[in-house]
């Protein structure tokens, strides 16, 4: 089928009913879940979409968008219900059936314009290491991010080169930070890497070449620690205000090329427990610093079990499609579309044609 048949199907299908949300991405319009924590600076955020896709020469026929939606997560973000206007024959917020991701799906049956304009308030809390008593987690959540996924594996050299790590280490949080410590210290991000990077491990470990941003630095730690039996999500983002940790870490206004996935691993006695080693590496690039500088020294002890939340999560989806997209997406960051002609670079906001801007509202 081509793609202006299969556009054309699938906008006469109509949008396909979502699943509830079962895992770490509650909801992005319940808005509920466990309370912000107490004791911390509760941060407020309006998150703007304006996209407006463009076509390809002469070819204005049927287009199907998809947007990723800030998630409600434990007790440290929660996201309200988005509202928006479009000119999109259909649009709805669905969500995603195994992973829970919320998205707004937006279908045109012809002609442009092809337009939305998306709203979403976000509240947040740092997450600080010890904050979160451990509760009792889903099973079936613990089991999904065990598993490994066609650009994560937890066989072969990944686990060989985990088990490596490890060995000898029998205390859980000893081995997680062991796994940590390794990233940290062997990796390395490369400025001209395209958006996010790609996350495939197993790529990364064949050739020794640890390179990239944070879909593949912290892609790398999660499947590592999943080849080391920790239940382990990316969860992909997106920077909306200055950091007080460092400049390079912080985004305000213009947040269209801000996007950050970060990572957490489920431990025993603590919950989730969130890490950031790619945000060690971006420091040490961007600032000229080495390892043994103090200010890195002190961002890599904060960034084993913290995050700044100067940063709003999206979702935790890898490798999957979502209802009628044409192939199969490595994860949902940025905004994905189809149209009779091609698919918009979603990586080049001004050929795709879409903006994101933040501002901090008072709390």
């Amino acid at each position: 089928m081509d793609r202006r048949h299969f556009l054309q199907a699938a906008a006469a299908a109509g949008l396909v009913a979502a699943a509830r949300p079962t895992h770490i991405a509650q909801a992005a319009t319940e808005g509920g879940g466990i309370p912000l924590a107490e004791g911390r600076p509760l941060r407020r955020f309006e998150i703007h979409h304006s996209i407006e896709l463009a076509g390809k020469g002469g070819n204005r026929g049927p287009a199907l968008l998809w947007v990723p939606m800030a998630q409600t997560a434990g007790d440290y973000q929660r996201a309200h219900a988005p509202s928006w206007s479009s000119t999109a024959d259909r649009a709805a917020l669905l969500h995603e059936p195994v992973y829970g991701a919320g998205i707004l799906r937006a279908d045109w049956d012809g002609a442009d314009p092809w337009m939305v304009e998306l709203v979403q308030i976000v509240e947040t809390c740092d997450r600080q290491p010890g904050d979160q008593e451990a509760r009792a987690t889903d099973p079936a959540e613990l089991r999904l991010y065990r598993q490994p996924t066609p650009s994560m594996p937890t066989d072969g050299i990944v686990r060989e080169t985990a088990m490596r790590i490890v060995a000898g280490i029998d205390a859980p949080e000893a081995r997680l930070r062991a796994i940590y410590d390794w990233v940290v210290d062997n990796s390395f991000r490369v400025a001209a890497t395209r958006g996010c990077g790609l996350g495939n491990i197993a790529t990364m470990l064949e050739t020794g070449y640890l390179g990239g941003k944070c879909a593949d630095i912290n892609g790398l730690m999660v499947g590592l620690a999943r080849a080391a039996g920790f239940p382990a999500p990316e969860v992909y983002g997106i920077r909306v205000a200055d950091s007080a940790l460092a400049k390079s870490l912080g985004r305000s206004g213009d947040v269209s090329k801000a996007r950050h996935c970060r990572a957490e691993v489920h431990l025993d006695s603590r919950g989730w427990f969130a890490v950031d080693p790619a945000d060690v590496r971006k420091v040490m690039l961007e600032e000229g610093l080495g390892l043994g500088d103090p200010h890195v020294a002190a961002l890599r002890e904060r960034l084993f079990g913290s995050w700044e939340m100067n940063w709003i999560g999206y979702n935790s989806a890898r490798d999957f499609q979502p209802a009628e997209a044409p192939h199969p997406l490595g994860f949902l960051m940025f905004p994905y579309a189809v149209t009779a002609g091609f698919e918009p670079d979603c990586l080049d906001p001004a050929t795709f044609r879409y903006s994101i801007t933040a501002r901090e509202l008072p709390a």
